[in-house]
């Protein structure tokens, strides 16, 4: 009996063996147990990420100066990251912050909104012949969108109409151009220099002597903002323009014409300066400071810098109507032109004047 229990025991112990040794040979087989068991479930997610439906695009930030009625024009029905094909940027010169700004802002909206659409840009480096034939490039590399910013509105035109005769989608940002394309998106030029002309009327109480320092002579938005200022003033016949000379939107050629005008006006016969864009007031500051005439002679701009913020905030600006950077409102009208969605003529940006008292608001908005 003893002898049958010592068998069965031993036995037993044997076979318990025998399984232990199967289970450790069976698992070994298979790389390391449980390492294997997670290793296989990892597989299987990432698989199923990889099949299953791609992370929800990012939500799209018009910022502060696309109001309701710029949005609804823009609002993209079809799904970002179903954005396919290629898109021409044309930027009117990279040599002004503005022109930096616009192709930096619009390269980033691309890559975050947009990552399947292929986007090109050239400088045109405020020269009419050297940004027409980057639009022919573009031509010749088959963008289905031009966005351009063109240098001069009539210059531009032959090269825009060929672009259009080849099938593609024209939109043009910041200024205009003397032919029909698909969409114009920017502030209104004439709302600019009617807000400025208007804020410069209530600073001056009605009265006083001002120069003017234009753009470009042949660009739209210099056009514009004269003619903007001029009817914004009309009603204060108190106020005279004792001088208006291009600085051509350059803060080298501010400085030395405001420098010929602080000698040709001597102390009291300057009391304010309307620029048309804040790089001219930056060079216009620059002189009148020199001069010791800050106290005397009020600046009143077009823009919307951070520099000019910083230097509203610090009293030596008295205000400046911005002109918003155009992106992402640029690259979401490529995307809908892309696609076939439709979009009116004209969209307009907002274009609020900026002074010490809601300063504060804008910080951080521009450039």
């Amino acid at each position: 009996m003893n002898l049958m229990r010592i068998m069965t025991s031993a036995a037993l112990s044997a076979l318990l063996l025998f399984m232990t040794a199967c289970g450790s040979g069976s698992s070994n087989n298979n790389g390391t147990g449980a390492g294997t068991g997670s290793k296989e479930s990892a597989s299987s997610t990432e698989g199923a990420a990889k099949a299953g439906t791609s992370a929800a695009p990012v939500p799209i930030d018009y910022g502060l100066y696309c109001g309701k009625e710029c949005q609804e024009a823009l609002t993209l029905k079809a799904s970002p990251d179903s954005i396919k094909g290629k898109v021409g940027f044309a930027v009117a010169s990279l040599t002004f912050p503005y022109g930096a700004a616009l192709k930096s802002r619009t390269e980033e909206a691309a890559k975050k909104y947009f990552p399947n659409m292929e986007l090109l840009v050239g400088d045109g480096q405020n020269d009419p012949s050297v940004q027409t034939s980057i639009v022919d490039d573009f031509i010749s590399k088959g963008v289905q969108v031009l966005i351009i910013n063109a240098v001069e509105k009539d210059a531009l035109v032959p090269a825009v109409e060929r672009a259009v005769k080849a099938g593609i989608k024209v939109i043009s940002v910041d200024r205009t151009v003397n032919t029909k394309v698909l969409t114009t998106i920017k502030a209104n030029d004439l709302d600019l220099g009617m807000n400025a002309g208007q804020s410069l009327v209530t600073l001056l109480n009605g009265k006083g002597n001002v120069v003017e320092l234009q753009g470009s002579p042949s660009a739209s938005p210099t056009i514009d903002r004269h003619k903007g200022f001029t009817d914004a003033i009309a009603g204060s016949p108190d106020i005279k323009v004792i001088a208006s000379q291009h600085a051509n939107y350059d803060q080298a050629q501010g400085l030395k014409v405001m420098e010929d005008l602080l000698q040709r006006f001597p102390k009291g016969q300057i009391d304010a300066v309307y620029t048309h864009a804040d790089m001219m007031t930056m060079g216009a500051l620059q002189a009148i400071k020199a001069a010791g005439r800050q106290n005397e002679i009020k600046l009143i701009s077009i823009d919307g810098m951070q520099t000019t913020f910083d230097a509203i905030s610090d009293g030596e600006i008295a205000g400046t109507a911005v002109y918003p950077v155009i992106a992402p409102m640029n690259v979401i009208a490529a995307a809908k032109a892309l696609v076939g969605e439709p979009m009116p003529e004209f969209i307009k940006l907002e274009s609020p004047v900026v002074t010490k008292e809601n300063v504060a608001k804008y910080n951080g908005t521009t450039y």
